[in-house]
Order: structure tokens, then sequence, then C-alpha cells
């Protein structure tokens, strides 16, 4: 059995304890250099967060345990395929790579969404269920240029 296959059974041993537990069935692991930094389940049903979700979780202990939010070298091994929401973070993180276990049509099948999420996303924003619109404030500074200055310093 490989590494990534350890891993990867390890973050779907995880997710098989989170479903005994009364939660749904995600688990992630992550791993750096061969060390495990951090091991997590998807926790909605305990905290009621809609953004809870055992990628999620785990980068955030990741990133707490390596006391920085850039995870270079990490690779996120997790029992479903990550949702968006979960892709994203992994991108912003810098996450190198990642391994799931099942796909998120699997994951449909049986009740759980983001495979229909991943459809929407691709779709025109104007065709998108949920509209975001931008809405220029006229007179207001512009906090990123804020931002960008004040990192110049």
């Amino acid at each position: 059995m490989s590494e990534h296959e350890t891993y990867l059974r390890e973050a779907v041993e995880i997710a098989r304890a989170n479903v005994a537990e009364g939660g749904r069935p995600y688990g992630a692991v992550i791993v750096r250099g061969g060390e495990v930094v951090a091991r997590a389940a998807n926790g909605i049903h305990v905290s009621h967060d809609p953004t809870d979700h055992a990628e999620m979780a785990a980068l955030r202990a990741a990133s707490r345990k390596l006391g920085k939010p850039k995870l270079d070298g990490c690779i996120v091994y997790a029992s479903g395929q990550p949702c968006p929401m979960c892709h994203a973070a992994m991108r912003l993180a810098g996450v190198e790579r990642g391994y799931y276990a099942f796909t998120a049509e699997e994951a449909e099948a049986e009740g759980l969404l983001s495979a229909g999420i991943y459809a929407e996303l691709c779709r025109p924003a104007e065709e998108q269920p949920m509209r975001v619109s931008h809405l220029k404030l006229d007179g207001e500074p512009n906090v990123f240029r804020e931002w960008s200055e004040r990192r110049k310093t």
C-alpha cells in the first residue's frame, strides 16, 4: 500500500467514526514531509457551522500548528471530493496536492451536496441561483489600496 493510500484510508476512517457519532462522512488528514500535521472530521452536527467541513477544520488546525496561513508543501487527504469552499481554501492556503477517496457524484447519490454546487459555479454569474453583485460605494476609499500601502511601510 502506498503512503498516499495509507493517509487516504485514515481520512476515510475519521469519516466513518464521525458517522458513528452522528456526523457526516467526511474526514481529512494533512501531511507535510511525511508527518501528519492535522486531522479533522466534519463538525457541522456539533457546531451548527455550515463551514465546519473536515478540510476546513484540518486547514485551521494545520495553520495553527505551523504558525502560518500558508501551507506550502502540504498534502490534503479527504474522504470525499472537497466541496468548492474547501477546494478554494486549500488553494488559498497554498496546498500543493490533494487526494480524495469518493467523488462528489457518489456523495450526491447518497443525499449530500457538492456536485450540484460545482456545476452551478461553472455557469455564468447571472445564471447562478445565488446572486452576488458588485455595488460601487461612491466616496468610499479603496480598502484594498489602504492594505497595500500599509504593507509597503
